[in-house]
């Protein structure tokens, strides 16, 4: 009789087995589809881990008004990662033990993505960020996507803005003390550094926080910076331009596309005035699609999306897209139809390269009279 049990046992034991290998390739076709959605939900950078999911959730709401995908609901499961590595490390490995969920949107900084990424590529689980512009994030495995622009693309349009658009050569670079800040800040001043149409006439890195750069633009100014470039969010940008402009009116400041936000002019006010960014997504277009995106995320979260939010949207939308082109949620399958797509989305078409980059067409907007505008509008460029 116990050799009778036994053998029942053995024989449960590996029929779960079995399951729970087959539930690595496709999730259940019963109840909602899950995607996971992995930001800073509390802490320092709470705001924007918040921003992405108000979006995301438009997106998935969305869908599920019409019907969900491939007759499912689909439903977000959010979880914090506090911006820390060390959360994400341990996220991400709740992520790939749960086969319900087909895939992630996360993380923010590029280097905390960077930690979880290989866990979700050895498990075959897709991960898009929206945020990671580490030239390095995408090539960590197949399953690694990035819906954000490439930093060394951003300098490039940057680049043009000094030498053709502004007519400006002397160029300094303040970038913010992170993996992310030190390794663009490195970027710029490389391109920067190799122009012959440019000099740069400093590098400085400062704490991320710090509300005092006196020290760093004392010696930019010294050096006869005509342009300086805020490597790091809104929290640098605006505070850099308030204390730079005191002490030299007419210096240009430039900023990224993650600096693009209405929380830029609220903190920066008349100091934000000319302050010119390439964006991929640009709040006061006219475009239907667009306005509809904008004035629901708006009502919800009391201001204008930035770019990175409108990248959340369009992630949510692109890996719901695929599942539908692919028929099913089988992840090997999911993304190669990924690979192939060709999402039209409100930050532009969207396709994805060989290594799971997103290429990107930038508007350059300035900020004129209080609000973002097209540099083309005032420059007539």
């Amino acid at each position: 009789m116990k050799k009778i049990v036994s053998l029942f046992l053995v024989l449960v034991v590996s029929i779960s087995l079995l399951s729970g290998c087959a539930s690595t390739k496709e999730s259940s076709q019963d109840g909602p589809l899950k995607i996971a959605v992995a930001f800073p939900m509390t802490g320092d950078n709470a705001e924007y881990g918040k921003s992405f999911l108000l979006a995301a959730q438009i997106k998935v709401d969305e869908w599920n008004e019409n019907g969900g995908v491939l007759g499912r609901e689909v439903e977000l499961v959010s979880y914090d990662d506090k911006n820390s590595g060390d959360e994400a490390a341990s996220i991400a490995q709740k992520i790939v033990s749960d086969p319900e969920i087909i895939g992630v949107l996360g993380h923010f900084a590029s280097g905390v993505s960077m930690v979880a990424a290989p866990t979700y590529n050895e498990n075959k689980y897709i991960e898009i960020s929206n945020t990671a512009s580490h030239p390095d994030y995408s090539s960590i495995g197949d399953y690694i996507f990035r819906n954000n622009s490439v930093i060394s693309s951003e300098f490039g349009v940057i680049e043009d803005v000094l030498v053709n658009d502004l007519k400006l050569s002397k160029v300094g670079v303040v970038a913010i003390k992170t993996d992310w800040g030190t390794t663009a800040g490195d970027i710029a001043a490389d391109i920067f550094g190799n122009n012959p149409s440019l000099t740069l006439v400093g590098r400085e890195d400062v704490l991320e926080g710090s509300d005092d750069y006196s020290l760093a633009i004392a010696k930019l100014k010294e050096a006869g910076a005509e342009a300086v470039i805020g490597v790091g969010m809104y929290s640098l940008l605006a505070p850099l331009a308030k204390q730079y402009k005191a002490v030299d009116p007419e210096i240009q400041v430039i900023g990224l596309s993650n600096a693009y936000a209405q929380q830029l002019i609220e903190l920066g006010g008349e100091a934000a005035e000319g302050i010119i960014f390439p964006v991929s997504f640009y709040a006061d277009s006219t475009d239907p699609a667009v306005r509809k995106f904008v004035d629901t995320y708006t009502e919800e979260f009391g201001s204008e999306p930035s770019a990175l939010a409108a990248q959340a949207y369009d992630s949510i939308g692109i890996l719901l897209e695929a599942v539908k082109q692919n028929g099913s949620t089988d992840r090997e399958s999911l993304r190669d139809t990924l690979n192939a797509i060709s999402y039209p989305g409100i930050t532009g078409e969207t396709q994805f390269d060989e290594i799971g980059d997103a290429s990107k067409e930038y508007t350059k907007l300035v900020v004129k009279d209080g609000k973002f505008i097209r540099f083309s509008d005032v420059s007539g460029k």
